[in-house]
């Protein structure tokens, strides 16, 4: 049986995702944030015996998916809640689950991203003689200047609302440094901060500052510091060269998950 969850449901609902944190930090963080009746999110579990086997997010127009048995899940059932949305369907999740779906001939999916998962769960010691700064919201505009020069970052008009967003809601920090004339010249990021773990985005250096080791020791020092509160910090990655980076900086590949978008 599927259902919509309700606050009714979240201590089972916590136990359930519990059991694979860091791989659903996206929607602990949403329900820690947002709740159950949050006009832009709903959440539906399936039920077997009276226990919670699986759960889809829905948040805005976008899916996130877990089941623990990749097996034993209702597929087509979870499919026809997300028909119901504007094709072609945005769904994520650990690629094993969420590919269950491409088999489906009435889900018309996105297109499709395979990328690595890792996580870091140990502090790393860090010299560093630049000032780290954390952004406040009056350092957005110029931190959003960085990002539109770099080609790898797709910045909209959202850019600014998303980072504004984790700020006021403390579901995200961005830590930054400058240069003498107090240009932002890189970033590195968390979003989806929850009570367990964070996810690391938007790490970035300018074209000019590049290959001194700027972003590795920005995001040592971010991971540290959430480590102080967290258990786990997550991040997403598809290029060889960003993941040597991250693995030193402690990162661990734990599988793949797979965006359709």
């Amino acid at each position: 049986m599927i259902r919509e969850l309700t606050e009714k449901d979240h201590a089972n609902v916590m136990k359930f995702l519990l059991q694979d944190p860091s791989i659903n930090l996206f929607i602990i963080g949403d329900i820690e944030a947002f709740g159950y009746h949050s006009p832009f999110q709903k959440l539906w579990g399936e039920f077997h015996d009276g226990d919670i086997k699986a759960v889809l997010l829905k948040y805005f127009e976008s899916y996130i998916f877990y089941c623990k048995d990749k097996n034993h899940f209702d597929s087509e059932a979870f499919a026809a809640i997300m028909q119901s949305n504007t094709n072609p369907v945005t769904l994520s999740g650990k690629a094993d689950l969420v590919e269950k779906f491409e088999k489906l001939p009435n889900l018309a999916l996105g297109k499709k991203r395979v990328t690595y998962f890792a996580q870091c769960e140990t502090k790393r010691e860090i010299q560093i003689t630049e000032t780290i700064n954390k952004a406040t919201i009056a350092d957005i505009d110029r931190i959003v200047v960085l990002q539109h020069s770099i080609d790898e970052f797709n910045t909209t008009v959202e850019t600014k609302n998303m980072l504004k967003k984790a700020i006021e809601s403390k579901t995200g920090r961005t830590y930054f440094l400058e240069n003498n004339q107090g240009d932002i010249i890189s970033t590195v990021s968390t979003t989806a901060e929850n009570s367990q773990s964070a996810m690391i985005v938007g790490v970035c250096t300018h074209k000019d500052y590049r290959n001194q080791g700027l972003a590795s020791k920005l995001m040592t020092a971010l991971v540290n510091d959430v480590l102080d509160e967290k258990q786990y910090v997550c991040l997403f990655y598809d290029n060889p060269a960003a993941g040597k980076i991250y693995k030193n900086v402690g990162f661990m590949d734990m599988g793949l998950w797979t965006m359709y978008r």
